[in-house]
């Protein structure tokens, strides 16, 4: 799958493992390591529907406030923020991350 990530922020911590951003410059580090790990799970994929077989992302399609943006586990605390599209063909193969987010805050 194609990754795109929504700002420079999340790029450089997925390259580099930190970031001067407030909001994850404080993360654990295990939770960037798993950070990084669920992007390139993300990124080897063919096409979207597989993340359904990876049952620790716990994929999921959002909807209300949040419909469009799909989701998965970081960690049971910490969500990945995703917007999907697809090729010309119909099948879904680009992710743009957009944001991590601790889950019920």
């Amino acid at each position: 799958m194609n990754i795109e990530f929504g700002n420079k922020e999340l790029e450089e911590l997925y390259t580099t493992g930190k970031t001067k951003d407030q909001r994850y410059k404080k993360l654990p580090k295990h939770i960037i390591s798993r950070y990084v790990k669920v992007v390139n799970y993300i990124k080897g994929v063919r096409r979207l529907e597989d993340l359904f077989l990876i049952k620790s992302l716990h994929y999921e399609k959002k909807k209300g406030d949040l419909k469009g943006v799909d989701t998965v586990w970081i960690n049971d605390q910490y969500r990945l923020l995703f917007y999907s599209s697809p090729d010309k063909k119909g099948i879904v193969v680009n992710a743009l991350i957009i944001e991590i987010s601790k889950h019920y805050e």
